[in-house]
């Protein structure tokens, strides 16, 4: 990580947490971010276990969806309230203890530099990351990655990260649509299609420690080939005028 001063009390960043069912990690997500200095808002995306209990325990920023959106509903639900109030970078960071916050620093950096609208934490980029999924995982990766270069032009290797920044253009832009199931690949090639631009940083990710992963087994197979489709559809679309 770069040895650079951190700026996690700025007022102007705010980490978006989507949970769902998150009952074993949640606690540690919020004590670590609540330990680096940033703003965040956990958006409990109806939740059947006790992760609103908890959230409410904890007194943890939070909003309750009252049912289920999935990820891309509270992902946009995240982006919709760091603009209404006030800030200029959303940074999407799971609730699952996936994501190390020591890499927010870093991962925020394209944007304040000016160099790109979305900020990408990548485990293939550069050497930070010892998990690197399992190996179907990763080949459905690349097939993901290459269908969006196809499509738009632009590399990214870690497609379906869900550990990204977006600045206040990009929030708006996913505040007015953003993919509904698994919606990582999909946004990206939605954003590359409205003259959006994107950087992918090193960062280090870690294994689910607790709770299960929402795409397993066959299930994969069937993402890979929906989100495929999905990212052909978006980088096809044209911006409205």
């Amino acid at each position: 990580m770069r040895g650079c001063e951190p700026i996690g009390q700025s007022k102007d960043i705010i980490l978006i947490v989507p949970a769902y069912n998150e009952e074993a990690n949640i606690v540690r997500v919020v004590d670590s971010l609540r330990e680096s200095g940033y703003a965040f808002v956990v958006i409990n995306d109806g939740s059947t276990d006790a992760t609103g209990a908890l959230l409410d325990e904890l007194n943890a920023p939070h909003v309750d969806l009252v049912e289920n959106l999935g990820i891309g509903g509270a992902v946009q639900t995240g982006y919709k309230y760091a603009l209404a109030h006030g800030y200029k970078i959303g940074i999407q960071f799971d609730g699952d203890g996936q994501h190390d916050v020591r890499y927010v620093d870093n991962l925020v950096q394209p944007l304040l530099n000016g160099e790109a609208d979305i900020a990408v934490g990548s485990r293939f980029a550069g050497n930070e990351s010892e998990f690197k999924s399992s190996l179907a995982r990763r080949a459905g990766i690349t097939l993901l990655s290459f269908t969006l270069k196809v499509i738009s032009g632009k590399t990214i290797k870690d497609v379906t990260s869900g550990f990204r920044a977006a600045n206040e253009r990009a929030m708006q832009l996913f505040a007015r649509s953003y993919p509904a199931d698994y919606p990582e690949p999909e946004s990206l090639a939605y954003a590359f299609a409205h003259g959006l631009t994107a950087a992918e940083v090193p960062a280090a990710m870690h294994e689910r420690s607790g709770g299960e992963s929402s795409i397993a087994g066959l299930d994969t197979v069937y993402y890979m080939v929906k989100v495929s489709i999905s990212i052909l559809i978006s980088g096809s679309s044209k911006p409205s005028r």
